[in-house]
């Protein structure tokens, strides 16, 4: 974990405007170096060249998260940089969803290669560099309250978050040990561009054009997202999250009956499997191995 940012160094995928500029800002002011890496390297630019503006030392450099040797030749840049990563923030991310059997494969592996393997990716990668330098670290894993809850039509986008939320969990006990920290961030709405997200897409997956981000029509998805909180707000409840060792890390309270509703089903799903006459013939249970908790102490 770390405790004292002054002079350390934040590597932030999507970090050229959203929520990943928005933690830019916060953990710049913080007394950190950024690294902005982003697919569009000109937006890049542009957000070192506003955070300058605010004395915040940042370099911009290229990430297509999708690809493994991309996230390699970001971190050697940010290491030739700054020398050192503490602070990483798995961000970049798009959207896309739509009716059972309408959603494109190149679609599926879009999504699936930027939101889930590109979370993989930026963890394996700086893992290891963090803890050879023995200073602690932190990973911020960028979910989504679709990561909690299923609202249909989002199923695409919701398999990748979910996916985020378990990696987080299980990753927050295994690096713990190494003074490695883990959070999963889950807001709600901000008002990012990911209802835009189809302005960077690779040529692998069919190049820059309409996608249906939300399952919804894009006017529609453009006035949820534009409606959602101000992305620096995030970036700041990301630091004070970080400083405190929070493994969850939610932006939008109110949310918390939609979680509470989805909790409930599957607890008493669970009481209809205690009372089931199929499962009172079973003898012998195997044991249930004891794991550390998900959240820290």
């Amino acid at each position: 974990m770390i405790t004292d940012f002054r002079g350390k160094t934040a590597f932030i995928t999507g970090g050229a405007s959203g929520i990943g500029l928005g933690m830019a800002r916060a953990f710049g002011r913080a007394g950190m170096n950024i690294v902005v890496a982003d697919i569009e390297l000109n937006a890049a630019k542009a957000a070192v060249e506003q955070l300058a503006a605010q004395q915040i030392k940042a370099a911009p450099v290229f990430c297509d998260v999708s690809e493994r040797g991309s996230v390699r030749e970001a971190a050697l840049e940010a290491i030739a940089a700054f020398g050192k990563v503490h602070v990483v923030c798995n961000n970049a991310g798009v959207a896309v969803g739509g009716p059972v059997g309408t959603v494109k494969p190149r679609d599926w592996d879009w999504i699936l290669d930027v939101n889930l393997k590109g979370v993989v990716y930026g963890t394996e990668t700086f893992v290891p560099l963090i803890r050879g330098h023995g200073e602690g670290g932190h990973i911020v894993n960028t979910a989504s309250m679709a990561g909690m809850i299923s609202p249909a039509g989002m199923e695409p986008y919701c398999a990748t978050k979910f996916a985020v939320v378990a990696m987080s969990e299980g990753w927050a006990q295994q690096l713990a040990p190494l003074n490695i920290g883990v959070s999963v961030l889950c807001p709600g709405f901000v008002r990012t561009r990911i209802h835009e997200s189809g302005r960077a897409r690779q040529d692998k997956y069919g190049g820059q054009g309409e996608v249906d981000p939300l399952g919804a029509g894009p006017s529609e998805a453009a006035q949820m997202v534009l409606s959602g909180i101000d992305p620096d707000v995030v970036g700041d409840r990301v630091l004070e999250a970080v400083k405190a060792g929070e493994l969850y890390i939610f932006t939008h309270p109110q949310m918390r009956e939609f979680a509470a509703m989805r909790f409930q089903a599957i607890l008493s799903a669970f009481d209809t499997a205690a009372n089931s006459p199929a499962l009172k013939t079973v003898k012998e249970w195997a044991p249930v191995v004891p794991r550390a908790p998900v959240t820290p102490p």
